[in-house]
């Protein structure tokens, strides 16, 4: 996608829209729609961090502390919290449902029959977008870049999947890093700490239904709330504002 190319301009990982709602949306009182695209032109249903900025923009424009938006046909509560620059948006409902993820074929998806170095006995989740997610002891010695495009391809995906391994720190806190569609280690991941903290509190290994997720990027707290939902909370920051033209 040449609006993300680095050879062009910023780049980004990500093209957004902003658009009307939807008749539906509006009736539910969304103030506008959100569209997200990868880097390999496909339309994606989820992207927490891309909410949370998104969701940003449009409470500074609307005035507001707290507001509806619409994603993928659904609505997110968007809501600025005690810092100024910090937002917490409500995503899901988070799945295990192999067809809603969706697999090939179907599987135990809370202990995946898929290995890959050090990823083993992963879970696969639903949040918007394809998850496999695995626990793993030292995070640090986890070579995503070489382990988890093997995961991604497997044909147990066949939309392919966002990777993530994560440490459990403490009964609270997760260390997690995130291999992303189409194919990049990025530095945070939205839907992937919120998968994360789910799995986590779904396997026993931290009690707290409150969980701060550290990602390379930086920090985000997950709170996990009735019906599947979760509510992420973390930091915005302002990179720079442009236009773009066309061209051939």
């Amino acid at each position: 996608m040449r609006i993300c190319s680095t050879n062009l301009g910023i780049g980004g990982e990500q093209l957004l829209t902003i658009e009307r709602a939807s008749d539906e949306g509006l009736r539910a009182g969304a103030y506008a729609a959100m569209r997200i695209f990868n880097i390999d032109d496909k339309e994606v249903g989820a992207c927490g961090n891309a909410t949370r900025c998104m969701a940003y923009l449009l409470l500074e424009e609307a005035g507001k502390d707290e507001l509806v938006m619409e994603l993928a046909g659904d609505v997110v509560q968007c809501r600025i919290r005690a810092a100024p620059m910090e937002v917490s948006v409500t995503l899901g409902p988070i799945s295990m449902d192999w067809r809603k993820i969706p697999l090939s074929r179907e599987v135990d998806t809370t202990h995946l029959p898929i290995e890959s170095g050090l990823l083993t006995d992963g879970v696969a989740l639903y949040i918007g977008n394809p998850h496999a997610l695995f626990f793993v002891d030292q995070l640090d010695k986890v070579d995503m870049g070489r382990y988890a495009p093997l995961v991604q391809s497997d044909p147990l995906f066949p939309e392919g999947a966002n990777v993530g391994a994560a440490e459990i720190v403490d009964e609270k806190t997760l260390r997690l890093v995130v291999w992303e569609r189409p194919g990049t280690l990025t530095k945070a991941c939205g839907t992937g700490a919120c998968v994360a903290a789910y799995a986590a509190l779904n396997r026993g290994l931290v009690t707290s239904e409150k969980i701060a997720v550290h990602l390379p990027g930086g920090k985000l707290v997950i709170e996990l709330l009735d019906g599947d939902k979760v509510r992420m909370t973390g930091p915005v920051a302002f990179c720079c504002h442009g236009f773009v033209e066309g061209g051939k």
